[in-house]
């Protein structure tokens, strides 16, 4: 653990930095043999696909195909330690609530099947066959199965997801809250509508010919560190790569690759963007609808001096619908509320859209800095015209990029893990399987949690994730699911969420990607999508952390055959003898999918197809839609600073530190950003601190400004002084997601609004004169 400093970071993204990390995790989790043989089966033909981050693998075939990020969650994974039932029986859940999430964490992986016993606060053992007594008791109880909660993580597998989609319909429920509402929701909402697909429409081949790599919201450093391969290479051929962050990332600035032997031994970098322009946090609408204006604006100056269009007018005439409307409300915007809204200059935002101009071919990449905005879907809808406008969709070297976070949240999806599931799919369901699939819309995550704490859901079943904290509104979070009758987590290791249950509680352990599933046929192995719609295949090399653990599509076939029982005519315990045997059903629901178990066994296995990608458009008008937004100047931002126009109103953005993946904390360091040793720390540019009256490394409280009239707070955060755009903030989730209102959410999609929360700010009050109690974080050696 590194002792609590501040400083500032000059060596580049990857490198050396890298290295040493991975090394040092790698003896943390004493594994050094172990976990480095590990590492060379990762994203390889006959190993486990990374169970970190979704970007794809180049070849599938080269001896190194992880990242820094990546080692980490392999060797969490992989770890020596173990959390067994000697764990639960030492500490109570009200003893555990008090350390941190990362000692949590560090507790090792879990071993037993443990049920919640009320008498005594402790989780005590329990056999597999109880486990799924009591589920199937508490579900068959229940007067609708509409108060069923199924909540997925985004790494469980095609074949798990498939199979728990199928039981939980064949229940009679489209209850499916996901990862995906809590992150790409606004990608998907945005993509159907406009271009007929909810994906990106790009692979890597066309990242080697693009001219011009657009980077909107997202830090590939620490989120998707294998990225920074691809930036780099196109860096180096002359592709310009504009990126547009209200932070100063250091992987978008300069990367030094670890298997460049040269760029190593002589401590050199490669520079990732050749322009970078710091807007506000949520000023992407207007930015790119500036440049939007500025390309209109140019092209009306040629065409009437004669020059030939710089539009792509045979594109939009044979393949747009909307255009001429569109072109009118982007002239019609003025420019002072594109600067006001952005935070750009008009040079800034011209100089982006000549950018944009001179490149033949364009890319544009987004993350979770654009998703999670009251006007997200909005936003993406922008970036896409502004691919429209000069064909960049369709052809090589061109096209959208939504860059997805966990490895398997876009399978999910494809597997239909969805709470609005198309018609067309159902009547496929009911053809294969021979029942009638529920057609009622189900709970998305924000649903899902109002309906556990009305009262309208009684029981909540987690495949994976850490759903207690990964949410917004913590609190609100906490008090559905204590609301519960039962709360059942499938999980690798112990977090949060296990110690925010319902009155009957559950804890099953599942294999991890790394290890080897044995079932009736021989070892399994299982099925994943990554952000291009590559689907391939991954089988696990290590041993099981325990004999204990059952595979996740295991633990649905048994909790189905325990539920529905004689009900069913699927034969759940027949199909995971045999994972071949889950594929071809999937193949026999699925088009893409034909000849699944021949096509997913050649190495790097096979692209989905994608209409978009191919000019085919999905929509009601046949074709890609030009769509027309409004610069937003009245959302909850603007709102809370007219209210309270005598006190600094703060936009606040939640983030990941280099350290975490999601909600998993590996350790307290934030390399890239100078933060060493401590997490409740706040960004912030220092011109603010400086009008606030403080200094850096001061404590301050943050309180949210919610129009529902809830008082939400997060205490004791250290001013940390960063380039970052005046009045913007940021921080580390989960630590601030109890700020964000659960009444929140992005228009049309419902993504919780967490890149966009209005914050004041007040030196920390210590209550009753004492430092505020802070969340143990003992080194785990002391307490194993």
């Amino acid at each position: 653990m590194s002792k609590q400093t501040i400083r500032k970071y000059d060596g580049p993204a990857g490198g050396w930095g890298a290295l040493k990390s991975v090394a040092r995790t790698l003896i943390e989790q004493d594994i050094e043999i172990k976990g480095a043989k590990t590492l060379l089966r990762a994203n390889q033909p006959d190993g486990f696909d990374c169970p970190g981050c979704a970007w794809p693998d180049r070849d599938h075939t080269s001896t190194f195909e992880f990242c820094e990020n990546g080692a980490k969650a392999v060797a969490a994974e992989a770890t020596k330690f173990r959390a067994g039932p000697e764990l639960f029986a030492r500490y109570s859940v009200a003893q555990l609530r008090e350390y941190s999430d990362h000692w949590l964490e560090g507790q090792g992986r879990l071993t037993t099947p443990m049920r919640y016993d009320a008498a005594t606060d402790h989780y005590v053992p329990t056999s597999w066959d109880d486990a799924f007594a009591l589920i199937a008791a508490h579900l068959n109880a229940l007067a609708s199965p509409d108060e069923a909660i199924f909540y997925t993580s985004g790494r469980t597998s095609n074949e798990a997801a498939f199979l728990y989609q199928l039981f939980v319909r064949e229940y009679g429920t489209n209850n499916f809250p996901d990862c995906s509402n809590m992150c790409h929701e606004s990608s998907g909402t945005a993509l159907k509508k406009q271009i007929g697909v909810g994906k990106g429409t790009v692979s890597l081949h066309d990242f080697e010919q693009a001219d011009a790599i657009f980077i909107f919201g997202q830090n590939p450093g620490t989120n998707h560190p294998r990225m920074l391969g691809e930036l780099r290479e196109a860096a180096k051929r002359g592709c310009r790569i504009v990126s547009f962050n209200p932070l100063r990332e250091r992987g978008l600035e300069r990367f030094a690759d670890p298997q460049d032997k040269l760029e190593m031994a002589t401590y050199g970098s490669t520079r990732i963007s050749s322009d970078y322009f710091q807007l506000k946090i949520g000023g992407d609408l207007a930015a790119v609808k500036g440049m939007i204006k500025h390309v209109l604006e140019r092209d009306l100056e040629v065409t009437a001096n004669g020059g030939a269009s710089l539009l792509d007018r045979a594109f939009i005439a044979e393949h747009t619908a909307g255009f001429d409307a569109f072109a009118a409300d982007v002239l019609a915007e003025p420019w002072e509320v594109i600067l006001e809204e952005s935070g750009l200059d008009e040079a800034q935002i011209r100089r982006a859209g000549e950018l944009y101009l001179q490149s033949e071919r364009v890319i544009a990449c987004w993350g979770m800095g654009i998703t999670q905005h009251k006007h997200s879907v909005a936003t993406i809808n922008m970036i896409v015209n502004l691919l429209l406008l000069r064909g960049n969709l369709g052809r090589p070297g061109a096209g959208a990029c939504p860059v997805r976070g966990h490895s398997n949240v876009q399978g999910d999806r494809t597997m239909m893990i969805y709470e609005k599931p198309p018609a067309a799919f159902l009547d496929r369901l009911r053809d294969v399987f021979g029942f009638e699939p529920p057609r009622k819309e189900g709970y998305d995550t924000v649903g899902a949690i109002e309906a556990m704490i009305d009262g309208r859901a009684k029981v909540f079943f987690g495949m994976g994730g850490n759903f207690a904290i990964a949410t917004p509104d913590t609190e609100a979070t906490a008090r559905g699911l204590r609301n519960c009758a039962l709360t059942v987590n499938v999980t690798t290791k112990l977090n949060r969420s296990h110690l925010t249950h319902g009155r009957d509680a559950l804890i099953l352990p599942c294999l991890g990607r790394t290890e080897i599933d044995v079932q009736a046929a021989g070892p399994q192995g299982v099925t994943v999508e990554d952000s291009m719609s590559m689907v391939h295949i991954s089988a696990g090399i290590n041993p099981p952390a325990s004999d204990l653990l059952l595979s996740e599509p295991a633990i649905v076939a048994r909790l189905a055959h325990a539920t529905l029982g004689a009900r069913s005519r699927v034969p759940w315990l027949w199909l995971v003898e045999d994972y071949d045997r889950i594929r071809d059903l999937i193949a026999k629901t699925f088009d893409d999918f034909h000849d699944f178990n021949a096509r997913v066994r050649v190495p790097g296995g096979f692209r989905l197809s994608n209409t978009a990608r191919d000019r085919k458009w999905v929509t009601p008008t046949g074709k890609a839609n030009f769509i027309a937004a409004a610069v937003p100047t009245d959302n909850p931002i603007h709102r809370a600073r007219r209210m309270h126009g005598t006190q600094p109103v703060f936009t606040l953005a939640t983030t990941r530190s280099h350290d975490q993946y999601n909600t998993t904390v590996y350790g307290l360091d934030d390399r890239y950003r100078g933060v060493f040793g401590e997490r409740r720390v706040l960004f912030i540019n220092p011109e603010d601190i400086d009008a606030l009256g403080m200094k850096p490394g001061d404590w301050v409280d943050l309180e949210s400004l919610c129009e529902d009239g809830v008082r939400r707070q997060a205490k004791r955060f250290m001013l940390v002084a960063y380039d970052i755009p005046r009045g913007c903030l940021a921080a580390y989730y989960p630590e601030t997601n109890p700020l964000v209102p659960l009444s929140s959410f992005a228009d049309e999609s419902r993504t919780p609004t967490s890149k966009s929360v209005p914050v004041v700010l007040a030196p920390h009050a210590p209550e009753a004169g004492a430092q505020a109690p802070r969340q143990r974080d003992i080194p785990a050696a002391v307490v194993r």
